[in-house]
């Protein structure tokens, strides 16, 4: 095999016995992805958790090809991965092995194990595209997807079913949202990611809460439509021993399995949810009582 350049951040797994001492620094180091999004530049970030892959490709003035790089010891990037990918930038193009994917903003893909050519396109370079990223090892190959929150089914195309969008809370608690899952069994089948999209309601902040862990997978969040001057703060650490991480607007945040994943926002926001694991259950959760929080 040739000899490939590096194009990913790598980052190893974490303790939960030692990041109960990170201090804010450290704590953004190991967990916080920014920038996520650079105009004409595939970015990625390899985390030993799960073996999951996030990133994006923003093209603008030229395509992007996404490569296996060194750290894969692979052909290509999909030779032993499945793919999942959330356009929240303008309408772009997706080329997979030749065939061309039309995905306006807020369409989803799921490229299967096995592609070996994989292309990002925008339609308009002042509205790029954000292609945000997420990828986990694969076993065997499923279909190619494109997935539309709504419209009408075609070949290949698949709309979120009406059970799949929940609408959850309420402007009382401050945390009435709607949950779109794009990629999870019965619907889009997968290996073992799944990804999904929460916009919450004006007026609530809160995403996530009452809090969770699943040991069973890992999540990566991926906050947006915040403005330049508002923030999430999002909640981190075991149940007895919260942190967290201010997290300002397409920015991303790795989430072990151990660790509570919670945030509350300046004011309403949207984001972006992936999980890579052994379980694809999505109501498989440990449930935290508010009681016992630390």
């Amino acid at each position: 095999m040739e000899k490939r350049r590096r194009i990913m951040e790598l980052r190893t797994a974490a303790s939960p016995r030692d990041v109960k001492h990170y201090t804010t620094e450290r704590l953004r180091e190991e967990f916080l992805i920014s920038p996520v999004f650079c105009r004409d530049e595939i970015k990625l970030v390899y985390s030993h958790i799960d073996r999951i892959i996030t990133g994006s490709a923003m093209p603008a003035e030229k395509s992007l090809v996404l490569t296996a790089g060194q750290e894969l010891r692979a052909e290509y990037f999909l030779q032993r991965r499945e793919l999942g990918v959330i356009n929240i930038g303008g309408p772009g193009r997706i080329l997979t092995d030749g065939k061309t994917w039309n995905v306006g903003s807020r369409d989803g893909m799921y490229i299967g194990m096995g592609a070996k050519e994989i292309i990002f396109e925008s339609e308009d370079s002042g509205n790029p595209a954000k292609f945000y990223l997420n990828s986990a090892p694969a076993h065997m190959s499923y279909p190619t997807k494109l997935i539309r929150p709504e419209g009408e089914p075609g070949k290949g195309v698949v709309i979120v079913h009406p059970e799949n969008k929940v609408e959850l809370g309420s402007l009382e608690t401050s945390n009435h949202r709607t949950i779109c899952k794009y990629i999870l069994p019965g619907q889009v089948e997968s290996c073992q990611l799944e990804m999904g999209m929460t916009h919450l309601e004006p007026g609530s902040v809160w995403n996530t809460m009452p809090c969770h862990t699943h040991d069973r997978r890992m999540e990566v969040y991926l906050y947006f439509d915040i403005p330049e001057d508002g923030f999430v703060m999002h909640y981190m650490g075991e149940p007895t021993e919260t942190r967290h991480i201010i997290v300002r607007n397409e920015e991303a945040v790795i989430s072990p399995s151990w660790s509570i994943h919670s945030g509350c926002g300046s004011q309403a926001y949207t984001f972006i949810w992936g999980m890579v694991g052994e379980n694809q259950d999505f109501d498989d959760m440990d449930s935290i009582d508010n009681r016992d929080l630390r």
